[in-house]
């Protein structure tokens, strides 16, 4: 199964709460900062929730 890299290119400054705590629960705390999570359906659900705060690639 692959990996996703997933990084946190906009602020969640001014994002709606749900939106905030689906990014911490990705992991991300800061801008810029990276991180590597399995291809699965709960993380794609999370990643869509957010798409227009994160980029996405495979690893």
């Amino acid at each position: 199964m692959a990996n996703l890299k997933i990084t946190l290119v906009k602020s969640t400054i001014g994002a709606i709460p749900k939106h905030r705590k689906t990014v911490e629960a990705l992991g991300l705390r800061k801008r810029g900062r990276s991180v590597e999570m399995p291809d699965n359906p709960a993380v794609r659900g999370m990643i869509d929730q957010v798409r227009h705060l994160v980029s996405v690639e495979e690893v």
